[in-house]
C-alpha cells in the first residue's frame, strides 16, 4: 500500500514548500491539495459536512492547487503531487490542459490529477458551468484535455467543449498523460471511472462500504473492456487506525489529512503518521 498526505494549502497554513519537504523526508509517497477558486459571500448550498451548513475558513483561503504543487515540485525530488480535486467545471480546458502538462513536465512526471465536478452551485455557475450539467462538462473537458496531451494537432468538438485544431505544448512527461482520478462516491462515479479514468478517489468511509465499492468498480471496469487491475482506488481522509481494513477492502493508497495550520500543528501529526506508516512497512 502507498501512503500520502493531504493538506488544505492556504495563506495561513504551514507553507506548502515546507510541508512537501517534510512529507518527503518522512517517506510519504504523495502530497495532495484541494481547490476552491472562489467562495461566494451569498450562497444557498449548504456545506454537507457541517450541521449548520457553514464553511470552515480554510475553504475561503485555499491556494491555487497547480501553483502550490509547482512550488512543491521545485522543493522536492521524488514525492508525487496530487490534486484532490481539481474542479474541472471551473476552468477553460485549453488553458487547464497546458497548466497540467506544464506541471507534469516541470516535476519530471510526478502529477496525479484528481478531478471533480464540484458540489457548490454558487461557485461554478459564475465560471460558466450550470450545476445540472457539471458531470457532462467534466467528462467532455477531460476528454478534450487528453487529446491535447497526446496529439500533435488536437481537435475536439462536443456539446460543451470546442477546441479548434491547434498546437498545445508542452506535452506531459508521463505517457500517455498524468493518471486521472475521479473524486466522488456514487455508483455513477464508479461507472465514470470504469469508462474514462485511471482511478477512484473516494473520501474515507466504512471499510465494508469501500470493499463493496471496489468490487463494483472492478466489475464495471471489466464490463467496459478494461483491465480492472489497472484502475486502482486511493482513499482520501483515511483513518490511520483502519489501514489493515482498508487494505482488505482493496484500497491501494491511503491519504491522511494533516491540519491546515502552523508548523506546530502540522509537524507533530506528520511525525505521528510517519510512525504508523513505518510500522506497516517495517521501516
Amino acid at each position: 500500500m502507498k501512503f500520502g498526505i493531504f493538506i488544505f494549502a492556504t495563506d495561513k497554513a504551514m507553507p506548502i514548500v515546507e510541508v512537501a519537504r517534510a512529507a518527503e523526508e518522512r517517506g510519504f509517497e504523495s502530497l495532495w491539495v484541494p481547490e476552491h477558486v472562489h467562495i461566494p459571500v451569498k450562497r444557498q448550498t449548504p456545506f454537507p459536512l457541517s450541521e449548520d451548513g457553514s464553511l470552515p475558513e480554510r475553504y475561503l483561503r485555499a491556494h491555487d492547487p497547480l501553483v502550490a504543487l509547482a512550488a512543491a515540485a521545485g522543493a522536492t525530488g521524488t514525492i508525487k503531487l496530487g490534486t484532490a480535486v481539481c474542479l474541472v467545471t471551473e476552468h477553460e480546458p485549453i488553458a487547464l490542459a497546458k497548466a497540467v502538462a506544464s506541471l507534469d513536465d516541470i516535476s519530471g512526471g510526478r502529477l496525479l490529477f484528481g478531478v471533480g465536478a464540484g458540489w457548490l452551485r454558487e461557485e461554478m455557475e459564475p465560471l460558466g458551468t450550470r450545476f445540472e450539467t457539471r458531470w457532462q462538462v467534466t467528462e467532455q473537458r477531460v476528454a478534450a484535455m487528453k487529446r491535447m496531451w497526446t496529439e500533435e494537432e488536437p481537435e475536439y468538438q462536443s456539446e460543451f467543449v470546442n477546441v479548434p485544431r491547434t498546437f498545445v505544448y508542452p506535452k506531459p512527461a508521463q505517457s500517455p498523460h498524468p493518471p486521472v482520478y475521479i473524486g466522488a462516491a456514487s455508483r455513477w462515479c464508479r461507472q465514470r471511472v470504469a469508462e474514462w479514468a485511471d482511478g477512484w478517489l473516494p473520501t474515507a468511509a466504512d471499510p465494508d462500504w469501500l470493499a463493496h465499492g471496489v468490487a463494483d468498480l472492478r466489475k464495471r471496469t471489466e464490463a467496459a473492456g478494461r483491465d480492472p487491475d489497472a484502475v486502482g482506488t486511493s482513499l482520501l481522509m483515511a483513518d490511520a487506525g483502519l489501514i489493515a481494513a482498508y487494505e482488505r477492502a482493496g484500497i491501494e493508497r491511503c491519504i491522511f489529512e494533516v491540519p491546515s495550520g502552523p508548523r506546530a500543528a502540522v509537524l507533530p501529526e506528520l511525525d505521528r503518521l510517519a510512525k504508523v506508516v513505518a510500522g506497516r512497512t517495517g521501516g
